[in-house]
């Protein structure tokens, strides 16, 4: 949830930087392997197969929550969480052992292969029910409506910084579809009834709720 600027176009060979958005396609898992407190804040250091390619500075979603790279070290790299995110995201309750699914931000010349996302938490949600349908699997998370977030059937969301279709909305809860694929290469294979999850709402959907609501009189 930690905002970064833009990063300026220098010259042709600079042309792949990346931007603050993301697209909700996980691109490999990183596993906890130290959690350090400081004062409010709390660094994470993951191990994963592509801290080789990361760089300090560069914004990384960790279960949709954009974070920066602040030291690599091997095959390991460090990002810190403030308390308003540890508060509003599943992040908080992360032990070690743990694993996360990971997205860098999409490249100015990106392929736009999922819908857009912010790495921007709008709250979390409970996982309430799992069925497995013999070839894929079904997830039912309820959030609390208050907020004023909502989901359409066949719209978007993003639930721990993958984005998936909605089978069927209401109005506390929505439920997913997970092929095989998905299931295995993010941490969907890992939750469990009960679970506390993160939730990104589509963007356009957003601004159409806010606008409605302050329609109404």
């Amino acid at each position: 949830m930690n905002k970064k600027h833009i990063t300026g176009v220098e010259d042709e060979s600079n042309y792949y930087n990346e931007t603050t958005m993301f697209t909700g396609i996980i691109e490999t898992l990183a596993t906890v392997q130290k959690i350090e407190r400081e004062g409010t804040n709390v660094h994470f250091t993951f191990s994963s197969n592509i801290t080789h390619e990361l760089k300090i500075d560069q914004s990384v979603a960790h279960n949709g929550v954009c974070l920066t790279v602040v030291k690599t070290q091997g095959p390991d790299y460090t990002v810190t969480a403030i308390d308003e995110t540890l508060r509003k995201t599943n992040l908080g309750s992360l032990k070690e052992g743990d694993i996360v699914n990971l997205e860098r931000c999409m490249p100015a010349n990106g392929r736009f292969d999922g819908h857009i996302v912010q790495g921007h938490v709008d709250q979390t949600g409970t996982v309430i029910g799992i069925t497995d349908n013999n070839g894929s699997w079904t997830y039912t998370v309820r959030y609390d409506p208050a907020s004023g977030n909502v989901t359409v059937e066949k719209g978007s969301i993003t639930i721990n910084g993958t984005s998936l279709t909605v089978v069927d909305s209401h109005d506390d809860s929505f439920s997913v579809c997970i092929i095989p694929y998905t299931y295995e290469n993010t941490v969907f294979k890992a939750l469990k009834t009960g679970d506390t999850v993160n939730l990104e709402f589509d963007i356009v959907g957003k601004y159409v709720a806010r606008l409605l609501k302050s329609m109404t009189p």
